[in-house]
């Protein structure tokens, strides 16, 4: 398991590299001045889809050419 500081890190960089460092700082300023509660959002995020659909789109995704390796 990584450090949170590595985490974090990371994070920052897979940001810059999709969104360009401008656009990420916004991103992250943005994140900060919302109350966001991500553990609620995941739980509606896709409530009316199964787990296998999910799966399904998931490995559509993953076998797409928008997927990034």
């Amino acid at each position: 398991m990584e450090t949170n500081a590595i985490i974090k890190i990371n994070g920052y960089k897979a940001l810059v590299k999709e969104l360009g460092e401008v656009q990420a700082e916004k991103f992250i300023s943005l994140v900060q001045q919302e109350h966001f509660d991500y553990t609620e959002w995941q739980k509606k995020l896709w409530i009316e889809e199964s787990v296998e659909a999910t799966s399904r789109k998931a490995m559509q995704y993953k076998e797409s050419k928008d997927f990034k390796r």
